[in-house]
C-alpha cells in the first residue's frame, strides 16, 4: 500500500509544471554586454571539527542551520569548506555568523579558519 502511495505521490509531482508557459530570456540591454571579471583570489571559510569521524556530523549540522558546505577530499584529507566567497570581507563576515550560531549550539571545539585559494582561469 505504501509503494502504492509513493508511486501516485511521484507521478503527481512529476506532472506539476505541466501545462506551464515558459517564456524564452529577455533581449540584454547594450549596456550590461561589458563582461564581467572574476577577482584573481577568492576566500573559502574551512570548517574543521576536533575529530576526522565528526565531519558527517558536522556537515550535516551546518546544512540543518541553513549553511551551505561542501565536503571535498583533497591529498587523503577531507575538509569541510563553505564559500568561495569574493574577498575576505566576506568571508569573514560569514565565519562570525557560523561562530555565533556554534556558540548558541554550545558546539565547541571547532575551528573556523579563512583561507584563501587562487581562482582557476
Amino acid at each position: 500500500m505504501r509503494k502504492l502511495v509513493l508511486v501516485i505521490a511521484v507521478l503527481a509531482l512529476a506532472g506539476c509544471g505541466e501545462g506551464k508557459r515558459v517564456e524564452g530570456q529577455k533581449p540584454q540591454s547594450a549596456v550590461s554586454t561589458a563582461p564581467v571579471t572574476a577577482p584573481a583570489q577568492q576566500w573559502d571559510l574551512e570548517v574543521r571539527g576536533e575529530i576526522t569521524q565528526a565531519v558527517s556530523d558536522l556537515s550535516g549540522w551546518l546544512i540543518e542551520h541553513s549553511f551551505v558546505a561542501n565536503v571535498i577530499k583533497e591529498n587523503g584529507k577531507t575538509r569541510i569548506l563553505m564559500g568561495p566567497f569574493n574577498s575576505k570581507a566576506e568571508a569573514e563576515a560569514k565565519q562570525a555568523e557560523v561562530a555565533a550560531a556554534l556558540t548558541r549550539a554550545k558546539k565547541q571545539n571547532i575551528q573556523l579558519l579563512v583561507v584563501e585559494h587562487a581562482v582557476a582561469q
